[in-house]
C-alpha cells in the first residue's frame, strides 16, 4: 500500500464540523500517518529534520486545511518555508520528493457556485490553489486534483457532509492502492467531482 502522510492545519479545529469528521476517517487506515501541525508546534518552531524524515518515508502527502483568505493557515506556510529547503526539495541535489504525490484536502465556508468567474470570489477554487500545485511541480512531485468539501460553514448541510465523508473514505482507499490508475483522475477538476472513476473502490468498501 502507498504510505500517506497528512499534514493538518486548522487553528480552531473545535469550530470545524467537517474537518473533525474527516480526520476521524484516517484512523481506519493503517498506512496513514496524521499530524496536526498546530498541536505539535504551538510555538511554530518546526522540527525540520523530523519533518523531512517523514516526507522521505511516505509516498503521498496530504495538505488538509480550510481556505483562509485564499490560502492556507499560517503554520502550513511556515512548514513549507522551512521544510522544503533547497538541496532537499529542489535545487542542486534536491530530489528528495521527486515522484511523490501531493493532495490538497480543502474545506470552505462557501458553495462551489461562489468559486466561479461570476461568483463572489471571481475565480475557481483551483485558481487559488495554484501556489500549492506549482510547489509540487517545482519539487518534482505530481499534484493531484484537490478534494474539496464545499459549503462547510456552521450551517453545513448534514446530508452533504455525509456525502463528503463517504467520498473521502473511497478516495483514500483508492489512493492507498499502489495499482491505482493515476491517469484516470488527471482530468478531474476536483478529486470528488466524478466519483464514477472510483466505482471499484466503492464496491470494495461495501463488500
Amino acid at each position: 500500500m502507498n504510505k500517506i502522510l497528512v499534514l493538518f492545519a486548522h487553528p480552531a479545529i473545535h469550530k470545524s464540523i467537517v474537518n473533525r469528521r474527516l480526520i476521524r476517517i484516517y484512523r481506519e487506515f493503517k498506512n496513514i500517518v496524521f499530524r496536526d501541525l498546530y498541536d505539535i508546534y504551538p510555538d511554530f518552531m518546526i522540527d525540520v529534520d523530523a519533518e523531512q524524515a517523514l516526507l522521505l518515508e511516505h509516498d503521498i502527502i496530504i495538505f488538509q486545511h480550510p481556505i483562509y483568505w485564499y490560502s492556507c493557515p499560517p503554520i502550513l506556510k511556515q512548514w513549507m518555508d522551512l521544510v522544503l529547503k533547497s538541496g532537499f526539495a529542489y535545487g542542486d541535489s534536491g530530489e528528495a520528493l521527486a515522484g511523490k504525490r501531493l493532495l490538497s484536502t480543502i474545506s470552505t465556508g462557501k458553495d462551489d457556485t461562489d468559486y466561479a468567474t461570476d461568483g463572489v470570489h471571481n475565480h475557481r477554487l483551483r485558481h487559488f490553489l495554484l501556489p500549492f500545485q506549482q510547489t509540487a511541480v517545482f519539487c518534482g512531485m505530481s499534484y493531484l486534483p484537490p478534494f474539496v468539501a464545499f459549503s462547510s460553514g456552521s450551517r453545513f448541510d448534514q446530508i452533504r457532509l455525509g456525502e463528503h465523508l463517504h467520498q473521502y473514505r473511497i478516495i483514500l482507499t483508492a489512493l492507498s492502492d499502489r495499482q491505482f490508475d493515476w491517469a484516470s483522475i488527471s482530468s478531474l477538476d476536483y478529486m470528488n467531482s466524478d466519483m464514477q472513476l472510483f466505482n471499484f473502490y466503492q464496491q470494495s468498501i461495501h463488500a
